[in-house]
């Protein structure tokens, strides 16, 4: 079987390195790819950007691609899984009308109103003089977040009124996000510990993976800007068979059906990403693809048999036969944990050369993950603000972050960055 992963971060290496273990694929084009996906055995990168829908059409019908697993939020906004589809390759990520779920945060919320899913109570806005009036009437810390795709970047905590107004400020008057801050969201702000959920899903049909828990801030303690995700690590310790039954009743079941209502139906990842406050699961946000980092622990973290085999799930969620399929996912604890630029979130500085991925690989249970590199010969420089992404499989979360935050001793670039607190302990930096 031939496959083809649009992507060029940690998750397209992720999936694409998996997909390739399945004893029915023989290939796995990845376009554009990395440094590390251009190394993976069986797979191979194309250079083609994941947003250039009709050249990926194009070479899809040439090399008779049998699957498209689309990694990037951009790209299915864009309709990239309608013209696949459209061109007969089973395509695995919603149709462009579906992936406004995750590119316009108001969609998602008149749709999560529609069907009763608890999300926080919230106000849109396109002008800044009724948004400030809005914040300065209330007391407490207050979420801002910019409408459409900022590539994780786009959503600000703020403690109080002053840094609500200056965000506000950031996206309708200077445009901190072009387009995608035309329009924003003004949020309550809620607590408790945070859940991301992932079903891989098919009109109502779903099969879950895992749950797992994304650290977004840059910082040690969540403090810092918000990220596209600094580590992750799975299961989360306070899921339970009476929460997940209860995430997939009030969340992905109703989100589902409304979809399939609307004949809109969903193929794709589901991201659910959850806050359970004192009153239950509230959604803070849906994303139509595997979250990343997340991605990256949820794959080492599955079985190498056919019991952790993506493809057949997959291709029949492409298909609409889901239902059919059910193979169960087994999967065991594994997390995974973010080398950055010291640059990132905002200024990076690409071009530094990296040294110990051999080291770090050929530790026991350990797979480092290319988010942002490039090869030049034989060596491989780094090219984005996330760069690496180190993630291991032990016996408990906390034993494959031991054996991350090890391994991350072998790997060097300068400028490197990355948390030591991923899943909740301190961990000492390695020497």
């Amino acid at each position: 079987m031939r496959i083809l992963v649009v992507g060029s971060g940690g998750r397209e290496h992720a999936l694409a390195w998996k997909l390739a273990s399945s004893p029915v694929v023989s290939h796995v084009f990845v376009a554009p790819g990395n440094g590390g996906t251009a190394t993976e055995p069986h797979c191979e990168n194309v250079p083609i950007p994941a947003d250039d829908v009709e050249r990926l059409v194009a070479f899809a019908r040439t090399e008779g691609i049998q699957l498209a697993v689309i990694g990037p939020e951009k790209p299915l906004v864009l309709g990239l899984a309608d013209a696949l589809t459209e061109a007969g390759i089973p395509a695995f990520g919603p149709s462009a009308e579906v992936a406004r779920l995750e590119g316009s945060k108001a969609y998602a919320k008149e749709l999560m109103s529609a069907c009763g899913v608890k999300t926080a109570a919230y106000a849109t806005f396109e002008e800044l003089e009724p948004a400030l009036e809005y914040v300065r009437a209330g007391e407490g810390p207050i979420v801002v977040k910019a409408d459409g795709l900022a590539g994780g970047k786009g959503v600000v905590v703020c403690a109080d009124r002053a840094e609500a107004e200056q965000a506000l400020r950031d996206n309708l008057e200077g445009g901190r996000f072009g387009d995608a801050s035309a329009r924003v969201i003004v949020e309550d702000f809620l607590e408790g510990p945070e859940l991301s959920y992932i079903v891989i899903a098919s009109g109502t049909d779903f099969v879950p993976l895992a749950s797992s828990q994304d650290h977004k801030r840059l910082l040690e303690g969540d403090e810092g800007p918000n990220t596209g995700g600094m580590g992750a690590f799975t299961p989360v310790p306070f899921m339970d068979d009476a929460l997940e039954r209860h995430i997939q009743s009030a969340v992905i079941r109703p989100v589902l059906a409304e979809l399939e209502r609307r004949g809109t139906p969903f193929v794709g990842f589901l991201y659910a990403g959850l806050m359970l406050t004192e009153d239950g699961p509230y959604v803070l946000e849906f994303n139509v693809r595997c979250g990343d980092p997340e991605t990256e622990a949820l794959m080492i973290g599955l079985d190498a048999d056919f019991e952790g085999d993506l493809v057949p799930l997959l291709i029949a969620a492409a298909q609409g036969r889901l239902a059919e399929v059910r193979a169960p996912l087994t999967s065991h604890p594994a997390a995974c944990v973010v080398l950055a630029d010291g640059g990132y979130p905002g200024n990076v500085s690409p071009g530094h050369h990296i040294s110990g991925l051999s080291e770090a690989n050929a530790r026991d249970g350990v797979k480092v993950f290319h988010c942002g590199t490039r090869r030049s010969h034989a060596d491989v420089i780094s090219s984005g603000g996330r760069v690496l992404c180190v993630a291991a499989r032990g016996e408990s979360p906390q034993d494959a972050l031991s054996r991350a935050y090890a391994a991350i001793g072998d790997v060097h670039f300068e400028t490197m960055r990355y948390r030591t607190d991923i899943g909740g302990a301190t961990h000492d930096e390695p020497t």
